[in-house]
């Protein structure tokens, strides 16, 4: 029904950038809230940042004026900009956007696979 891919991840130095992207598609009537999350190995999923339809953004604290999170609401893609990254930002990064698809009544939660940010001299 609806599928959300992540891509951008890759090997960076520390004090580098990285641009995620996630792109939604399928039967989408809507989305409102888009987010991005991270894992790092051994440790809980943490929020990481969030943007609504309109553009009103949210960030984790440790995250400010480091990470930037954007959108394209004509391509249902939500993209995350990462500057100054250093080794504890060495994690999984997953996005998830609140849909509504044709027929629902509520919006829901979908998650992508993840896409790999690995931040190492």
């Amino acid at each position: 029904q609806v599928q959300l891919v992540e891509s951008g991840g890759g090997s960076v130095q520390p004090g580098g950038s990285l641009r995620l992207s996630c792109a939604a598609s399928g039967s989408i009537v809507s989305i409102t809230t888009m987010e991005w999350y991270r894992q790092a190995p051994g440790k809980q999923r943490e929020f990481v940042a969030a943007i609504t339809s309109g553009g009103s953004t949210n960030y984790a604290d440790s995250m400010k004026g480091r990470f930037t999170i954007s959108r394209d609401n004509a391509k249902n893609t939500v993209y995350l900009q990462m500057n100054s990254l250093k080794a504890e930002d060495t994690a999984l990064y997953s996005c998830s956007a609140a849909c509504l698809v044709p027929g629902g009544l509520l919006y829901k939660f979908y998650w992508g696979q993840g896409t790999q940010v690995t931040v190492a001299s």
